[in-house]
C-alpha cells in the first residue's frame, strides 16, 4: 500500500497467478454468473462500455443484514477484453462509504509463456479511508477479506472448480 500524505492518495497493488486463460479470468471477473461465486458471492454486473454502468447486487443474507438492494456502484472507464478493465467503484453499504465517493479500479490480465497468467489489480482511493481499509483487510469470520481474499478465492475457482471454504 503506498499512501502520500499531503493528498491522502491510498493505492494498493494486488498480484496473483493463475493457470487459466485470459479469457476464463475475464469472464470470472466480469460475468455475474461467476462473478457471484466467489469472494462476498454477490453478482456484479458490468456494461462493459465506456460510460458503461458497473453494480454489484445484494445477495440474500446481505439483504438480511439490512443491506440495500445494490451494494456497489461504479462506471466502466476502459474495457479490452480479455486483457484490461478500468473502473470506478463505490460502497453503497452506509452513507459514510456513499459520501467517501468513487474510487479507481484497473483489472489488467497478462498471460505467460508457461500457461498460466498474471491477475493484477490496482486500486485507487482518494480520500477514501474507509474503503482502503476495508480492502486491505484479512479474512475474517464477520465478513471481511478485502482484494487479497477475493483474488485468492477466483485462483482456487479457476484453478481446481472449488472455493477456498468448500471442502
Amino acid at each position: 500500500m503506498v499512501k502520500d500524505e499531503k493528498t491522502s492518495v491510498t493505492t494498493q497493488i494486488h498480484q496473483i497467478y493463475i493457470r487459466a486463460t485470459p479469457d476464463a479470468i475475464w469472464e470470472a471477473i466480469t460475468s455475474p454468473e461467476w462473478n457471484k461465486k466467489y469472494g462476498y458471492r454477490a453478482a456484479g454486473e458490468y456494461d462493459l462500455k465506456p460510460g458503461g454502468a458497473y453494480r454489484v447486487k445484494a445477495n440474500p443474507q446481505m439483504r438480511a443484514m439490512g443491506l440495500p438492494e445494490v451494494i456497489i456502484d461504479g462506471e466502466v472507464i476502459e474495457s479490452q477484453p480479455p486483457r484490461k478493465l478500468v473502473q470506478t467503484y463505490r460502497f453503497l453499504f452506509s452513507p459514510q462509504n456513499q459520501a467517501e465517493g468513487f474510487t479507481r479500479v484497473t483489472w489488467e490480465i497478462e498471460p505467460t509463456s508457461q500457461g498460466f497468467c498474471r491477475l493484477c489489480v490496482t486500486h485507487e482511493m482518494t480520500n477514501a479511508p474507509i474503503m482502503a481499509a476495508a480492502t486491505a483487510s484479512n479474512f475474517n469470520e464477520r465478513g471481511g477479506g478485502g482484494w487479497t481474499w477475493i483474488l485468492s478465492d477466483i485462483k482456487s475457482m479457476l484453478e481446481t472448480g472449488k472455493l477456498l471454504n468448500e471442502h
